[in-house]
């Protein structure tokens, strides 16, 4: 059976993702880097976001990539410990580069999130949710 999940992204400049990534507080595992590649750890159970140059990727895919300026392939959705840690990643992203098209604010009744685009368009949702104000 399975162990473990990779998200492979693709991206224009992997130097100029990682360093946007790097800047919002995700960290690396440097040993997969390639020229081509790099490897991004999300949170304690290291979930692996592989960044590969767009050639690379589409070669692995044999596909198209998606123009992430008038679609999207993925909404990839990570935690926050608190609301003010959605704040905090909010003001890195917007600082680093990217666009934060969602600004930080509650929804539902139990959630508190933002929605960003990185650099090359791939939207990212950062999520506190309180399940103690989960509607039963």
């Amino acid at each position: 059976m399975t162990k473990q999940i990779w998200l492979n992204l693709p991206v224009k400049d992997v130097a100029k993702a990682k360093d946007f990534f790097w800047e919002i507080g995700f960290s690396f595992n440097e040993q997969h880097d390639t020229p081509s590649s790099t490897c991004m750890v999300v949170g304690e159970g290291h979930f692996v976001v592989m960044l590969f140059e767009e050639s690379l990727f589409a070669g692995f895919t044999q596909n198209n990539i998606v123009d992430t300026q008038s679609g999207s392939e993925v909404l990839i959705s990570i935690d926050a410990e608190s609301k003010e840690d959605v704040d905090e990643i909010a003001k890195k992203v917007a600082k680093a580069g990217g666009n934060v098209f969602s600004a930080p604010a509650e929804s539902q009744g139990w959630m508190y999130g933002c929605g960003f685009a990185d650099l090359d368009g791939h939207r990212w949702n950062v999520l506190f949710m309180d399940f103690s104000k989960l509607p039963q």
